[in-house]
């Protein structure tokens, strides 16, 4: 165990393996808390031979408290100068896995940038709106220029997330007072700013010069872009920003906000660092996603949705172990429309949830046509949409689609986002696992994560991102990811897997750093035949 666990300790949190009278079992991580990791060699002794008394007789009590209560433990400790939050959570009647961090609110929490005055509290998005309105209708009759900047800052919603929304609170609020202040530059217009919500500020500018709004928004955006560090932890944001100016663009308040977000929008898909400014385009392709929202609905409705299906195999042997389901969409007219596209409005528009339900209903159809042709042991896999995995019914449909026995619950495998699935309680995971169901942490490198919660979730795979393994033959940063999922996925004894497995040399790379299962374009003859010879009966079962 110690072997596996080697490849982690670069994690910033420490984890320590407890048993119940106080024994340590292993431990890993620890790099922004090294005052309190153990030295090599303390496993098998107890809390006090490592520790201070007053320290080590808390992790005791916690790991008492947590076995006994079945539930997970929460305590705050000083030891020296530095400040600690530690959790215990119970693995059984006889363990606990104790996870111990710097807290945000040590002496190490970063402080603004010193100024002749301190920046004012941002007013909230009522008392926004209402300036607003103000400064529109004074530049209305006065005839004086006026633009509005969106600026989404993508991160803190998954910080308060996976995190925690007070630790999202400290980092939105760090970053906001060190944006510098209106009138910092030579010619920079006057303006002020205000926090539309969790992740959108809105500036108000009096110009409507786009050289000067761009270099204003720039810096804006460049100020949020630094790294955040509270106590050993650090944050990065990304902001995006989009621009809609008065009477050229809008003549509301809402209207010159909405567009204003539909150029921060097209920033973050086109992944620019530059400020778009709005502009008839982005109302027509506004325009067309609406039509591709109200043509969804209608598929959806009409069962016009299909699942596509490649194989996953065993990487040293070649064999199939799963079929895996992604979304399809054939539009008479449009023709196939990509997944990325049709999937962001499902998001945007409220309908993910019945589209995510829709694919239960493929797999119903297809499972039978696919049964008689598949060995006893391959699974059918397929990924619930974000907003159905988080919302209240899902542990509920997925139950009830297992109790109609059209698909055997030992066949099912369940793909989640990564993001979602921390985001997601465990015993929802825990109820699915003891069903019979096999989850699969997907996209696995994508978005931040928590040891805690993979250890504590009763999982049978990782599968790690597609962008990571396509770079891993030329870029030293995808290798160390991959190294460090590979380790993940073994200390926590679950499968690893990857994705855009492209050619021989690339299966033979993966296979060496210790991925067991993997998928893509290498694989495409095999799964042609098994594909084509599942088509007839497919076909005769739509029919």
């Amino acid at each position: 165990m110690t072997d596996r666990l080697a490849l982690l300790d670069a994690l910033p949190d420490l984890a320590l393996l407890v048993r119940r009278d106080g024994t340590l079992l292993c431990f890993t991580g620890g790099l922004s808390v090294q005052a309190l990791r153990p030295e090599s060699g303390c496993e098998g002794k107890s809390l006090e031979s490592f520790w201070p008394a007053p320290v080590a007789e808390l992790i005791r009590q916690l790991t008492r408290r947590a076995i006994v209560t079945r539930a997970a433990t929460e305590a705050e400790f000083t030891d020296g100068e530095t400040h600690y939050e530690a959790r215990v959570s119970p693995q059984g009647p006889e363990r606990v896995i104790c996870v111990i961090r710097a807290s945000l609110a040590a002496s190490g929490e970063e402080k603004p940038a010193t100024r002749d005055e301190p920046a004012p509290a941002l007013p909230d998005r009522r008392g926004f709106l209402r300036r607003l309105k103000e400064s529109m209708s004074v530049a209305s009759l006065k005839e004086r220029p006026l633009a509005v900047v969106m600026v989404r800052v993508d991160g803190i919603l998954d910080i308060a997330q996976v995190i925690d929304s007070k630790v999202s609170d400290q980092v939105i609020g760090t970053a906001v007072r060190r944006i510098p202040q209106a009138g910092g530059v030579a010619g920079e217009p006057p303006w002020y700013m205000g926090q539309f919500a969790e992740n959108l500020l809105v500036l108000v500018l009096d110009s409507s010069n786009r050289d000067l709004i761009d270099a204003c928004a720039s810096r804006v955006c460049a100020s949020l872009r630094e790294p955040i560090r509270l106590g050993d932890a650090v944050f990065h944001l990304t902001p995006y920003a989009g621009v809609a100016i008065l009477g050229q663009d809008a003549a509301s308040p809402k209207t010159l906000l909405d567009h204003a977000r539909a150029a921060a929008i097209e920033a973050r898909r086109s992944g620019s660092a530059h400020v778009h400014f709005f502009s008839d385009t982005l109302k027509l392709r506004s325009l067309a996603r609406l039509d591709i929202a109200r043509e969804l609905r209608d598929a959806i409705a009409n069962n016009e949705l299909r699942l596509k299906y490649t194989g996953r195999h065993d990487l040293a042997s070649g064999r199939l172990v799963a079929i895996v389901g992604y979304l399809k969409w054939i539009h008479p007219l449009r023709g196939e429309v990509r997944p990325a596209e049709f999937l962001s409005v499902a998001e945007t528009t409220g309908l993910s949830v019945a589209l995510s339900r829709s694919v239960l209903q493929c797999l119903r159809e297809d499972f039978a046509s696919f049964k008689p042709q598949l060995e006893a042991d391959v699974r059918i896999s397929f990924g619930a949409l974000r907003h159905h995995v988080l919302g209240n019914g899902f542990l509920d449909e997925i139950t009830a689609f297992l109790a109609a026995a059209a698909v055997p619950p030992e066949r099912v495998e369940l793909r989640i986002a990564e993001r979602s699935f921390v985001a997601q309680d465990v015993s929802v995971w825990q109820s699915l696992a003891r069903l019979g169901v096999h989850l699969i942490v997907d996209e696995v490198g994508r978005q931040m994560s928590s040891l805690e919660l993979l250890a504590r979730a009763p999982l049978a795979g990782l599968q790690l991102d597609r962008s990571w393994v396509t770079a891993l033959a030329y870029d030293a940063v995808s290798l160390k990811v991959c190294r460090a999922a590979i380790g993940v996925a073994n200390a926590l004894n679950v499968i690893p897997i990857a994705t855009g497995v492209d050619d021989a040399r690339q299966r033979d790379l993966l296979l060496n750093l210790g991925f067991r299962q993997g998928l893509g374009d290498y694989y495409d003859a095999a799964d042609a035949a098994i594909f084509t010879c599942l088509a007839p009966a497919k076909a005769a079962r739509n029919k």
